[in-house]
């Protein structure tokens, strides 16, 4: 069998200040969240993808409008998206996920880094990430037979061999042989965009983290309430202490808040 990724160790304890000191280790810009949502013209994916310090070629453009030509076809059949007008889409799928590119870790040229999506359904934002970052493996996971059938006809179609759909529940994953086989140590980042309160989403996936690596939680407003119940929870269920920044997003033609929850293992 493969290895369990190496975060299973019982160093993960030493919670005790988590509660108390939880405060002193978030810090949001000073402007926060709220002055962020300002109504904004749609823009090109050229425009957002510019204004986000994302750069793209022409054939990953290609490819990011081929998978909205995907998610168009099958939205409804797979129940995959409720927005299905090509602009909105651009705006609240593409370029949401696309904010999250520029906040991972920078990586050494010979690694091959592994991406984590929990509960991905779409895609989203696993697929644009592989996309965005061809040099990253991001293995999509979710419990719907028929949504990771969707990202594997996306991966087929639009050539993205860095792209892993695997079909778990993620409390399963760690028995998985698709997720050995390509994260044996772990993965360097995991994220979700929708998956679970912050909580439920340390909880159930510390043990795929990687020594050194990170979660970048997608949220909408600054998560107040579940970043409280994070510093309780965290003591009893004996997980690791964490360094939090809360990163206010600014997505290209979106009006709606969004923030970036970044949670980082303090390492004993």
């Amino acid at each position: 069998g493969g290895k369990t990724a190496p975060s299973d160790h019982s160093a993960l304890g030493e919670v005790s200040s988590a509660s108390r000191s939880l405060d002193a280790r978030i810090s949001v810009p000073a402007r926060g969240v709220e002055a962020l949502a300002a109504p904004q013209a749609t823009p090109t994916m050229v425009e957002g993808a510019h204004a986000l310090g994302v750069t793209l070629d022409s054939a990953q453009h290609a490819q990011l409008e081929a998978f909205l030509d995907l998610l168009q076809r099958w939205g409804r059949t797979y129940n995959l998206t409720a927005i299905l007008d090509r602009p909105a889409m651009r705006v609240q799928h593409l370029l949401d996920s696309l904010a999250l590119v520029p906040h991972l870790p920078v990586v050494q040229a010979q690694s091959r880094p592994v991406l984590l999506d929990v509960g991905s359904g779409a895609g989203l934002p696993g697929v644009v990430v592989a996309i965005a970052k061809p040099e990253w493996t991001v293995v999509c996971v979710d419990a719907v037979a028929k949504k990771v059938g969707f990202l594997r006809q996306v991966a087929a179609e639009l050539r993205l061999p860095q792209l892993q759909p695997v079909h778990s529940r993620i409390e399963a994953l760690a028995a998985d042989a698709a997720w050995r086989r390509w994260a044996p140590d772990g993965a360097e980042v995991v994220t979700s965009r929708a998956f679970a309160s912050l909580p439920d989403f340390v909880r159930l996936t510390h043990g795929r983290l990687a020594v050194g690596g990170q979660w970048l939680a997608m949220k909408g407003q600054s998560p107040d309430e579940e970043l409280a119940a994070l510093a309780r929870e965290s003591m009893a269920a004996g997980l690791p202490r964490l360094n939090i920044e809360v990163l206010p997003l600014r997505v290209p033609g979106l009006d709606a808040r969004r923030c970036l929850v970044r949670m980082t293992p303090v390492t004993p």
